[in-house]
């Protein structure tokens, strides 16, 4: 069976809160759902007033996705480790930048 893992100092998964998803601790908001509206463009301060969470714990959430992204890509954007390490093996673009 899974556990409850915490992930940073706001943020977990626990198998008995919606259904594992990452979410923020004492709540059964999902971490996704906070980020889409980010993605989006609304400001993390007015995500975190319109959701009653720290704003703190939505720059957490940010930055932990951002990191799982750098990891994704170190990993290889198909999961296999890349012909050059530290490199995905097919290109990708961040803010409209190619990056080979």
């Amino acid at each position: 069976m899974k556990e409850r893992v915490e992930i940073g100092r706001y943020l977990v998964s626990d198998p008995d809160v919606y259904h594992g998803e990452v979410t923020f601790k004492g709540t059964r908001i999902p971490v996704k759902t906070i980020l889409t509206f980010v993605r989006r463009g609304d400001t993390i301060r007015d995500v975190a007033l319109r959701y009653e969470l720290p704003v703190e714990a939505v720059q957490e959430a940010v930055v932990l996705a951002g990191e799982a992204l750098f990891v994704a890509a170190r990993k290889g954007i198909d999961g296999h480790e890349p012909t050059h390490p530290g490199r995905p093996t097919r290109p990708f673009y961040i803010g409209g930048k190619h990056h080979a």
